[in-house]
């Protein structure tokens, strides 16, 4: 990622319970998968079969 800042609301947001959720924006802008299941990741990785299960998505 080319820039180090990341804002709330657009990169990233709170859940319920407080925990820091990735928005699939911010994936994006990181440019690969880190395999590990994030909510809204726009790789379709899968990590209970560790495959990709839909076709990667281009900005």
């Amino acid at each position: 990622m080319s820039e180090n800042t990341i804002k709330e609301n657009e990169d990233y947001y709170y859940n319920e319970q407080g925990y820091k959720v990735f928005t699939e924006k911010f994936h994006l802008k990181r440019g690969y998968c880190c395999k590990s299941g994030c909510k809204h990741c726009p790789y379709g990785y899968d990590k209970k079969t560790d495959r990709f299960i839909k076709p990667i998505k281009k900005n």
